[in-house]
């Protein structure tokens, strides 16, 4: 089902996200997810003040539903009127584990209408008898049909205009269905996720529950944003979701094991809904505690790209570069005495051709200049995450015989966890969140290379080169 396009209601706040820049006296706006710039014309440049734009009427409506769509604002959630908890139903497919079940029943309450979609646990009756004492719907599945079938069967027994499904190992907080219900005051939006924390119980954490805490997978940073594929926020993870059941349709890829979520929500954006990520709402997962779990679990990930692919060719790239930005990286990693000169002269040449087509700006080439260097910021970004994420396998083996190869995976895997130490602040010494690092992207890029190989496609593994990226 594609995605209504009524006007927002009075009222709707949104803010420029912290990625966005103003220049040209108020008249540009850079930023948004790929990056833009956004020429704004005296009337509308004066509808942002101290960076947020109030819905008042259809000029304001059209200037705030378009700074959504860029990716360049977030909507204020203390603007936007409480909506009926009671639209909302919640749908949890179980395989096993009643006392987890039990835990997450005792968080939701009795506020909403429950739908336990049990599938074919191996203890059937403790889902029942958990069942039973929260006073909650059950349905038994005969086969086991895998986690996306689960929630589809649960899906067809919903009678309100809204479903969250939760994972059985996950603690929600009272106002976590709340403040995503808000985002649903946008029309467009089909699907709303909450940040997950790592659930701490109460015996205290080991170092990979501690590396979790900081970089979960499922744990998509403090920060709003609009999700959709190539952004900051490319996904939203399946642990807790919000969706208009109208958007729905039939719901999950049910032959999807892995990597369904991801699927939902990119589906959903090809049809012109909006997905949203909103970190003020929070739930708390019960992180892998052992090694041998926790890599397993990162593969498992990592095997997903392949799946994926087969529907979503463009948005499972590892990397998207431009033509030039190819030749800035290629240069540095010849790392001769003529690579920097020569990545710099390309960067420049960039910022040039660049600045030629920001004729509206009030300052083309500063803006042409800047909009590069976030260029090769990125392309070296990426190039790092493919040395010792996506690639490693043939970094490893190159680096047998190239030393300027292997100067260069080293160089990645330091910079790389130095990096996400400091952004990230873990409650872990720096040699231990670097080894669980490295082998957190080693287990993910292992699982890559298993699923690609499997399916006799490298497509997963092929960054996009293209002239415009968008």
């Amino acid at each position: 089902m594609s995605a209504p396009r009524p006007e927002l209601a009075t009222g709707f706040a949104v803010k420029l996200n912290r990625r966005v820049r103003i220049a040209g006296e108020g008249r540009e706006l850079v930023g948004g997810s790929p990056t833009r710039v956004l020429y704004l014309s005296k009337t509308a440049s004066q509808m942002i003040v101290n960076r947020t734009a109030v819905v008042t009427d259809p000029g304001t409506a059209l200037l705030v539903d378009r700074l959504l769509e860029a990716g360049m604002a977030d909507p204020v959630l203390s603007s936007l009127p409480d909506l009926d908890i009671s639209s909302v139903s919640v749908v949890i497919p179980v395989f096993g584990r009643p006392l987890a079940l039990d835990r997450l029943l005792s968080s939701i309450g009795s506020q909403h209408r429950v739908i336990v979609v049990d599938d074919c646990s191996p203890d059937p009756e403790a889902i029942s008898a958990v069942a039973k004492k929260h006073d909650v719907q059950l349905v038994r599945l005969v086969v086991n049909g895998g986690v996306s079938r689960a929630r589809n069967e649960g899906l067809k027994r919903v009678t309100t205009q809204y479903v969250a499904f939760a994972d059985s190992d996950i603690v929600i907080a009272p106002n976590t269905i709340p403040l995503l219900l808000k985002h649903f005051n946008d029309p467009r939006v089909a699907l709303a996720g909450p940040r997950v924390r790592g659930l701490d119980s109460g015996k205290g954490m080991n170092w990979i529950e501690r590396y979790e805490e900081a970089r979960s997978s499922l744990d998509l940073g403090p920060y709003p944003a609009t999700v959709r594929p190539r952004s900051p926020v490319s996904w939203l993870p399946g642990a807790f979701l919000l969706a208009r059941v109208d958007a729905l349709e039939a719901g999950f890829t049910p032959d999807n094991h892995v990597g369904e979520d991801v699927d939902l929500v990119w589906r959903l954006v090809e049809h012109g809904w909006r997905v949203r990520f909103e970190p003020e709402a929070e739930v708390w997962h019960e992180h892998r505690q052992t090694v041998i779990d926790w890599l397993t679990r990162k593969a498992f990930y990592g095997s997903s790209a392949h799946i994926l692919s087969l529907r979503h060719s463009e948005a499972i790239a590892p990397a998207v570069f431009v033509p030039w930005s190819v030749a800035v990286v290629g240069a540095i990693l010849c790392q001769r005495r003529w690579s920097v000169p020569a990545a710099g002269a390309i960067s420049a040449f960039a910022g040039w051709r660049i600045s030629r087509k920001l004729g509206k700006s009030a300052h083309p080439i500063r803006l042409g200049a800047s909009l590069a260097l976030r260029g090769v910021l990125a392309a070296e970004t990426q190039t790092t995450a493919l040395f010792v994420r996506h690639w490693w396998p043939l970094a490893v083996i190159g680096s047998i015989f190239s030393r300027r190869l292997r100067r260069a995976l080293i160089v990645s895997a330091i910079a790389d966890a130095a990096l996400e130490y400091r952004r990230t602040r873990p409650r872990l010494d720096p040699f231990r969140f670097a080894v669980a690092r490295r082998l957190d992207d080693l287990a993910y890029g292992a699982g890559v290379w298993f699923g690609a190989l499997k399916g006799r496609s490298l497509r997963c593994l092929l960054p996009d080169v293209r002239r415009n990226p968008n």
